[in-house]
């Protein structure tokens, strides 16, 4: 198991990001339990708020693993990415999500993050997009990301790549982020929101997440749909990425 699941009395489920020895990075078991979790709440009447977190406190995740690979379509126009799947809206769950932020959380981490309807951080959080470093286009994390943050913001982090991290400070100001609490105590905080928002009725809850959500969809799938042959044409071949990879130097500025 890499997500673990507990559902706590207040109706509110913990879903947690379990793979600290790699940064709770994304592999494909990982996609498949979180799209199995995400189908399941939906059915669970037990469940009316879920906050969603990392296990371990130093990220709480890195994104796709780097390890997984993924065979791809001959053609620019069409693409395969195994996080398309991996959010709570992408499975149809209408039902509030608040991340719990602890640590690193870049790359494909934004899409989950994109898919919550507010972000608690502890002042350890870290929030960058490497794709560029290492030849890749940031698209889906971009697009998600523009949603909620203003277009220099976004695009600053894209550009810079590996180059610069944004702080939670800095998050919170520029709206990524709903609320900084201390170190260690994100999730503290992200269960205090969510209970109370769990003791709502869930059918005004749910209806008013639907309608946030559809303030802002019809631009977002339009976005998403330009995607895949962004990154098709955009990304260098695998071997060239992994070099760049390899070849990272440490060091970045944090603002």
């Amino acid at each position: 198991m890499t997500v673990r699941t507990r559902v706590e009395e207040s109706g509110v489920a913990v879903v947690t990001l379990d793979r600290p020895e790699r940064h709770n990075a994304i592999d494909l078991e990982t996609v498949g339990e979180l799209t199995a979790i995400w189908r399941r709440l939906r059915h669970d009447d037990a469940v009316r708020a879920v906050v969603l977190t990392g296990a371990g406190g130093r990220a709480f995740s890195t994104g796709i693993d780097r390890s997984v690979e993924v065979a791809q379509p001959p053609s620019p126009y069409a693409m395969d990415d195994p996080l398309r799947t991996v959010g709570p809206k992408a499975n149809d769950l209408w039902k509030p999500v608040v991340a719990a932020v602890a640590g690193m959380a870049c790359g494909g981490a934004f899409y989950l993050l994109g898919e919550a309807e507010f972000i608690v951080a502890d002042e350890t959080a870290a929030f960058f997009d490497p794709h560029t470093s290492y030849g890749m286009v940031s698209a889906y994390e971009a697009v998600y990301m523009a949603q909620r943050m203003p277009m220099g913001e976004v695009a600053r982090m894209a550009l810079m790549g590996t180059a610069e991290r944004l702080s939670a400070r800095r998050a919170y100001e520029t709206g990524l982020v709903s609320e900084v609490v201390p170190a260690g105590e994100a999730l503290t905080a992200a269960m205090r929101a969510a209970s109370v928002i769990a003791s709502y009725p869930t059918e005004a809850v749910q209806g008013t997440v639907r309608a946030l959500w559809a303030a802002k969809e019809a631009a977002l799938a339009q976005a998403l749909a330009q995607a895949p042959q962004l990154i098709a044409l955009g990304n260098l071949p695998p071997g060239r990425q992994a070099a760049l990879f390899a070849a990272r130097t440490p060091g970045f500025r944090t603002r």
